[in-house]
């Protein structure tokens, strides 16, 4: 029993498992940084700005399946935080963020740096509440990481008024771990399921998102090789599946192959897992309109509410994307055929994914093709939003669960926090943040974390001087007419080398290949600077000059 609030709070978190927390610290919650200084289970990783701190939880609860764990102040440390919370909203991962609040007796004045956190967050998050009542903290703690982990896992957010954090002789008991409740999918539904199959004639398999890990991927992947049907993964969920699998399609999103976009739009039968069937997977639900006409839609997905609430479904099923995988790959019934569809698919996929020549000094997707030769397969490649990620997209294959950390809402730093974590999750592993210029400097200060904390990230920049995606737009509908997407940007390879790393400057493809080699077998930070030409805006092929004379 813990006397004290702040130091209730932090046992409470011991005891669900939190072993990692991390913060800009704020004089709003110094009990709580207190009572962490002397808790040996958590380690507290202090970063340089909040919306890194809440970068970096969403990638560990990403990574885990349990809640990242942040801690920030009010006011500007919370909305800076924000990002990192509509990020775990949208991409469906468990994280709690606590923020300091205001003392109970200063609020409602719009004291300093005060905000109404429940109701600036409550849009963006699964639940947000605020602990006036210090005796309630185990109640409030067990509440955040059910909520975050059950259903549609994603955010809580909990404000901790200052004040209550300094109660002493609190009477409460910690209570034990929560864990997510199973959801077995029902038998009648597979039995169903599994008569659909048999009787399509071209059926897809689009995976990945709310509650996949690891065994998921292991038994969905024997699943759809038993029976042959090609399986394309999510938005930005290539580690879903096996890349190596006989029946892996590719990834939808920006930039798909147009074989598999036809496949798609050709099935008659689409069994979707975990995912939500978003905008960008969809592309601005075009590919698959919600009504599904001439399509037989089987959804499965562990949150009820996501279950017809865009897509219609013929056959909704609600469960655990694992414990369906696992089902699915025990299910013996000899009346489902196999379909050869997969293969060919997969054959598509490997034509689309092979690296060809181009004509740059420093080719993107020839270096694409020497980073799979160097780099190991099973690499998390970590990174934010822009055109760079397109490359990695369609020539990485991604190997090994987890083996890709990106924001499927599109927001622009992640890279660099996201591998941050990463390192200190699975030291033993090798880890990029890939980048564009535009994109690294959104969080570049969260290399100062990485030094501080001894992470092993490898950073690779692809620096075109422009913001790239906003100039394809740019060029596509004003054609010649530049505006606010130039970048003046720094020597980012002496950047690395301020903070104690390593760094050299990238500007031919065969320079790309030895500077890589010399990089891999280092620790620390290591950073490639790669001088990039915006003609190459995209991995589809759209250049300055195809845009602007089409």
């Amino acid at each position: 029993m813990s006397n004290q609030a702040a130091q209730l709070l932090v046992d409470c978190l011991a005891e669900q498992g939190c072993d990692r927390a991390f913060t800009v610290p704020g004089e709003s919650f110094l009990p709580v940084l207190d009572a962490l200084r002397d808790n040996s289970a958590i380690q507290t990783v202090t970063c340089r700005q909040e919306g890194g701190v809440s970068f970096m939880a969403c990638a560990d609860g990403a990574m885990t399946g349990r809640p990242g764990v942040a801690f920030v102040t009010r006011g500007p440390g919370a909305t800076n935080a924000s990002i990192g919370v509509h990020v775990a909203h949208q991409d469906s991962q468990p994280m709690i963020l606590f923020v300091g609040d205001v003392g109970r007796g200063m609020r409602d004045r719009e004291g300093f740096q005060e905000i109404d956190f429940p109701a600036f967050f409550g849009p963006i998050c699964k639940w947000t509440a605020r602990i006036d009542q210090a005796e309630r903290i185990p109640e409030y703690i067990a509440r955040a990481y059910a909520t975050a982990m059950s259903g549609r896992p994603g955010p809580v957010v909990l404000a901790l008024p200052e004040d209550m954090l300094h109660e002493d002789g609190v009477e409460a008991e910690v209570r034990p771990m929560v864990c997510r409740p199973p959801q077995p999918p029902c038998p009648d539904a597979l039995q169903a399921m599994m008569g659909l199959i048999a009787d399509a004639a071209a059926p897809i398999a689009i995976i990945g998102g709310a509650g996949w890990h690891a065994k998921a991927r292991e038994d969905f992947t024997q699943f759809a090789e038993r029976v042959g049907i090609p399986v394309a993964t999510a938005f930005r969920r290539q580690d879903a599946t096996s890349s190596s699998s006989s029946v892996y399609a590719g990834n939808l999103g920006y930039g798909p192959n147009p074989k598999l976009v036809e496949r798609v739009k050709a099935a008659d039968l689409l069994l979707v897992v975990g995912a939500r069937l978003g905008e960008a997977t969809t592309d601005g639900y075009s590919l698959l309109t919600p009504d599904l006409p001439g399509q037989t839609l089987i959804h499965v997905h562990p949150d009820a509410e996501e279950l017809n609430s865009v897509y219609r479904a013929d056959l909704p099923i609600c469960a655990d994307p694992d414990e369906f995988a696992e089902s699915a790959a025990l299910w013996d019934d000899h009346a489902i055929i196999s379909f050869d569809a997969g293969r060919k698919a997969h054959a598509e996929w490997l034509d689309w994914s092979t690296p060809a020549e181009a004509d740059f000094p420093l080719d993107l997707t020839r270096c694409m093709a020497e980073a799979r030769r160097q780099i190991p397969a099973d690499a998390i490649i970590c990174n934010g939003a822009g055109n760079f990620s397109g490359w990695w997209h369609r020539y990485w294959h991604y190997a090994g669960f987890p083996s890709q950390l990106a924001p499927t809402c599109g927001a622009m730093g992640y890279g660099i926090p996201a591998a941050v974590a990463a390192s200190l999750r699975y030291p033993d592993r090798c880890v990029i943040a890939a980048a564009g210029d535009g994109d690294f400097m959104m969080n570049a200060q969260e290399l100062a974390t990485a030094a501080q904390y001894s992470a092993d990230i490898l950073v690779i920049v692809f620096d075109n001087s422009a913001y790239g995606t906003i100039r394809m737009h740019q060029e596509r509908d004003y054609p010649g007419r530049i505006a606010s997407t130039d970048l003046a940007n720094p020597d980012f390879a002496a950047l690395a080398r301020s903070f104690g790393g390593w760094g050299k400057r990238v500007e031919t493809t065969e320079q790309f290949a030895d500077i890589l080699a010399e990089a891999l077998p280092l620790k620390g930070i290591r950073l490639l600077h790669c001088i990039s030409d915006i003609e190459q805006l995209s991995a589809g092929g759209a250049t300055v000059s195809k845009l602007r004379n089409r």
